[in-house]
């Protein structure tokens, strides 16, 4: 058990606030941005947080900061795994100045009906943090007085210290709903924002993908005038100064004596090379995970499988998801760099693919194509598409939609953990793999969850594991010292004395 004390200094002491509302698409994205780009435009150092496991808000928070942000999901962590999650971000590099924590969807919504588990309220409650709401007050006026107060009496530890109105249409619209709220409840108004279809249009646009990519498709210049003009619209709207004295008046949290993020390995150790996809059609990873794998003794090294004509020199690779179906005909033609994948995995490198990553592994990807599947993009021809042939299997786009949280135990020694070992972790795909071999070996079992073959997921090939789910080193322990460790066997097994490309390495290995 973790003993903690309380804390005067550091993470514990900083100003914090969560910004929650009573749904989705209420507008809380759009504001916690806006008011995240205008504290840093006043100078603070501001961490971003995102509740629970969405990669896409958190890349625009991590834009507009400079500070990465992290996710916070009490279905997946504990207590302890939280607070620890909130002091190592906070206190990275010269350390924050104030945290900022958006919501997911309404502020009670979680994993349960008759418990807060899973939600942005568990968050609240553990971070002592008092939380602006947010309320999409289009065509009502004192009926949001209601909504108010049934929020702050739901559950009273709780703090709902303040209220934003998002899509006023005018002054009187205005006035009327601040006067209700503040009248029957006693929570203050901080913030009107105007009904604005420019804002919404930035959004319908930035919220779809991520920011990498959304800097890429609008250019520099496109992208930071959206984010500018949303910034313009949040600071004339909300009284920034009133929002700090919230922050302000968050109290201490106690600070935890034993953190997960240690160094776990001498500074003198090998490191050994992990090789991180990273461009617009990977870039979904939890920062944690990558700071637990420099802690564990990795050295990162980034690399791009649509850019780059060839692996760096690393001793494993790690491959996030994404979107390889809207980039999968530069995919396909980056033949030279599939084929160094393919090569360096037949030759026992260590490889773990989550999600998308598992898609570019697999044989080919086939988009559009018609069925009973919701998931259509314009930019995604009803074609196929050669990948990596790492693994077994064709994968399908379009057919079926999954988002869960999922728990699955694993059968064997592998690449990411022993055999036995259980992990809670979350997926959210709108593919499948098909075109399995019969004989096709899996590593993870689910209790909980869809995975790729009926209870089955991580599937394997030499040293290779993809899977559906996405897993969180806080919350499955072994990830990040499991990956490290695999990675310097390999390389200890290629021989210290080995140099050069990837190919040239494999190819030496099996001469």
């Amino acid at each position: 058990m973790t003993h903690s004390k309380q804390s005067g200094t550091g993470a514990g002491s900083i100003p914090r606030v969560l910004i929650s509302a009573d749904r989705s698409s209420s507008g809380k994205t759009t504001i916690s941005m806006g008011l995240m780009a205008a504290l840093v435009s006043r100078g603070y150092k501001v961490q971003p947080f995102k509740v629970a496991l969405d990669y896409i808000d958190p890349s625009y928070h991590t834009e507009i900061t400079g500070r990465f942000c992290r996710n916070l999901d009490g279905y997946l962590m504990d207590e302890n795994g939280i607070l620890d999650v909130y002091t190592h971000a906070c206190e990275t590099g010269d350390g924050a100045d104030i945290a900022i924590i958006e919501g997911v969807r309404g502020l009670y919504e979680g994993f349960e009906s008759l418990s807060d588990l899973g939600s942005t309220a568990q968050i609240a409650k553990i971070l002592k943090c008092p939380v602006v709401f947010v309320i999409n007050a289009r065509s009502i006026t004192r009926s949001s007085a209601a909504l108010i107060s049934g929020y702050k009496n739901f559950d009273p530890d709780v703090e709902i210290a303040g209220v934003i109105l998002n899509n006023i249409g005018g002054r009187r619209h205005a006035e009327k709903a601040k006067e209700a709220i503040e009248y029957y409840t006693g929570v203050p108004v901080i913030g009107i924002i105007p009904r604005d279809p420019s804002m919404q249009i930035s959004m319908r646009h930035l919220g779809l993908m991520p920011a990498l990519e959304g800097r890429r498709r609008l250019g520099n210049e496109g992208f930071d005038e959206r984010l500018r003009g949303i910034e313009e619209i949040i600071t004339k709207g909300i009284d920034v100064d009133r929002f700090l004295e919230i922050a302000r008046s968050a109290n201490p949290l106690e600070s935890l004596e034993n953190s997960v993020f240690s160094p776990s390995v001498s500074s003198g150790s090998y490191r050994p090379k992990i090789g991180i996809a990273l461009d617009e059609a990977f870039n979904f990873y939890y920062h944690d995970n990558i700071d637990l794998l420099e802690l564990a003794g990795a050295e990162i090294v980034y690399f791009s499988p649509v850019k780059d004509l060839q692996l760096p020199d690393v001793d494993g690779l790690y491959i996030g998801g994404g979107y390889p179906e809207l980039f999968a005909a530069e995919l396909e033609a980056n033949e030279s760099m599939r084929t160094d994948i393919k090569e360096a995995s037949a030759a026992g490198m260590p490889v773990y693919a989550e999600c998308g990553g598992l898609m570019y592994l697999t044989e080919k990807i086939s988009t559009g194509v018609p069925g009973k599947g919701t998931y259509h993009d314009a930019s995604m021809p009803e074609s196929t598409y050669l990948m990596v042939g790492a693994l077994p299997g064709h994968t399908i786009m379009g057919q079926t939609r999954v988002v869960s949280y999922n728990i699955g135990t694993l059968d064997r020694d592998c690449l990411i953990g022993k055999e036995g070992s259980s992990f809670k972790g979350h997926e959210f795909h709108h593919s499948e793999i098909r075109e399995i071999p019969g004989d096709a070996e899996f590593a993870i079992t689910l209790s909980r969850g869809t995975g790729i073959k009926g209870d089955r997921d991580g599937l394997i090939a030499c040293n290779t594991l993809g899977s559906y789910a996405h897993l969180h080193g806080v919350a499955y322990r072994e990830l990040a010292g499991s990956l490290v460790e695999a990675a310097r066997k390999f390389r200890d097994s290629r021989g210290s004395g080995i140099s050069g490309t990837p190919g040239e390495n494999i190819q030496n290995t099996q001469t």
